[in-house]
């Protein structure tokens, strides 16, 4: 896992798709948050679903989100709702999607509607 995490700053990264069984390890590298963007069922039956995600985020203790985006759609809302969560959830915080990229494109939408 801790190979495909991308760190972008001190306090946030991306991964692609993440597995329930990562948790323990994304505790273990430091991370306090952990941000899903993707929406349940985009990747079929092979892609864990939030819920299993989430169980397993807090049995390792983690602070969990969902807030899922369609690549190439992400709103304002969603970006301020982003914003929000990079300004308020404890850090570092981990953001992933099927790639990271989806995420990585919100965190940086994140900031220009936020003008930080």
């Amino acid at each position: 896992m801790a190979a495909f995490v991308s760190r972008h700053t001190e306090s946030f990264a991306t991964a692609p798709q993440i597995a329930p069984q990562d948790l323990a390890e994304i505790g273990a590298m430091g991370f306090k948050t952990v941000v899903n963007n993707r929406p349940d069922g985009e990747g079929g039956a092979e892609q864990p679903s939030n819920a299993e995600i989430e169980a397993a985020a807090k049995s390792a203790g983690l602070h969990y989100v969902y807030l899922p985006v369609i690549s190439g759609q992400i709103t304002e809302q969603q970006a301020r709702d982003f914003a929000d969560l990079l300004a308020n959830s404890p850090g570092p915080l981990l953001a992933f999607c099927r790639s990271g990229a989806r995420s990585q494109n919100l965190y940086q939408l994140a900031h220009m509607v936020s003008g930080k």
